[in-house]
């Protein structure tokens, strides 16, 4: 198939349209960048995840003038989150801060499409249905540019001064790079999502037992997004699939999950993450850059990977602003490493009740540190909706 020559010339093309890409194209479009989105995907399509946003994302959506939109969908506000071990409950309430007072988890068809929306309507251009088979590099191996194919046209070269991967942890483009991993994790979990109806909203319901933890979290349409994680090994054991091994496994592993969602009824297939290791990769180089889990991935047990790729978003999207792209991983890093280090110790499964209340202390502290890092963020950027 040939390939055309497209003349118009893009500040920054970034691969990947989910919240992480949404997210720096609207930062980006803000300031006047001109900004080309594209993701193999159609607008609209859904993806299973916790959902769960803690302040400091949905502080974040505020500052950008979008959370009243993720409100008026239905979204319903979590006000308390509990830890419940083994049969040993608290109750934390949600308080006030940074503007803050409750938290929300909306489904990833309506949060992406909100974000994704918002950054049309900054100037962003967006083409769904795109994906992206090649970056073109020159004699000093910078990146120029992508080859785009779409079912419907010939193969495209487009320019840019930048070009951004946002397309997850399998990322083509940290591939086309050749973007390698400077920090692994050494533990993953394995999990089986799933949605219930039925279920009253009690706020966030975080379960743990030996070798096993799970939740429940309120999402949008009266459902809640519930899961239970297992070492991979233990998932790998289990003869059932579907619904019957999320049966199996909250009965066998979580009774009081069990209790609590006694009478709730499934209404979609379950999703199951078979486990994959957590990293920091190589996020910057000549002309490229990465964001959300095509960079930085951490084990979702702790569920703070959306939270975590609106930070990035805002994170890439100054440096490159102030023209100091450099800055990006370095500040990403930091406010990421001791999160990191404890979502690894907690992913192990190898806790006692004891052992994982302390891991809890320490990574609130590592979460209030972060809170407070994105309510510092957007001083150079004009970030009003």
């Amino acid at each position: 198939m040939t390939t055309k020559q497209n003349t118009t010339h893009y500040d920054a093309i970034i691969v990947g349209a989910r919240c992480a890409g949404a997210a720096t194209a609207l930062l980006l479009a803000r300031q006047g960048a001109k900004v080309l989105v594209v993701d193999h995907d159609q607008p609209g399509t859904d993806t299973m995840s916790t959902h769960a946003l803690m302040r400091g994302a949905v502080f974040q959506l505020k500052k950008w003038g979008l959370l009243d939109t993720i409100i008026k969908a239905g979204t319903p506000a979590i006000r308390r989150t509990s830890f419940l071990y083994e049969d040993q409950v608290f109750d934390v309430d949600i308080k006030a801060e940074h503007g803050v007072d409750a938290l929300y988890a909306p489904r990833r068809s309506l949060l992406d499409a909100t974000i994704a929306n918002a950054a049309i309507r900054a100037g962003a251009e967006f083409r769904y249905g795109t994906g992206c088979s090649g970056l073109v590099f020159d004699d000093d191996r910078r990146v120029r540019g992508v080859t785009l194919r779409a079912a419907s046209r010939a193969n495209e070269f487009v320019g840019a001064d930048l070009v951004i991967g946002a397309d997850g942890r399998r990322s083509a483009i940290a591939r086309h790079v050749g973007a390698g991993i400077n920090r692994q994790a050494h533990n993953s979990i394995a999990c089986v999502y799933s949605y219930m109806s039925g279920l009253p909203n009690r706020g966030y319901r975080w379960h743990f037992a030996p070798g096993a933890a799970g939740g429940i979290i309120p999402t949008n349409d009266g459902l809640a997004c519930v899961f239970v994680a297992v070492a991979p090994a233990v998932l790998a054991r289990s003869r059932a699939t579907g619904s019957a091994a999320q049966e199996t496994l909250i009965q066998r592993h979580l009774p009081v999950l069990a209790q609590e969602i006694a009478g709730a009824v499934p209404v979609e297939r379950p999703v199951t993450f078979p486990g994959a290791l957590g990293y920091f990769r190589q996020s910057v180089g000549p002309g490229w850059a990465l964001v959300g889990d095509a960079g930085y991935f951490r084990d979702p047990l702790t569920a703070h990977g959306i939270t975590d790729a609106l930070r990035d978003a805002e994170l890439l999207a100054g440096a490159i602003m102030r023209g100091r792209l450099g800055e990006y991983p370095v500040l990403r890093d930091t406010m990421s490493s001791d999160f990191f280090g404890i979502t690894d110790q907690i992913a192990s499964l190898e806790w006692s009740m004891e052992a994982i209340q302390g891991h809890h202390r320490r990574l609130n502290k590592a979460m209030k540190a972060n809170q407070d890092g994105i309510a510092e963020l957007g001083a150079s950027l004009q970030l009003a909706a």
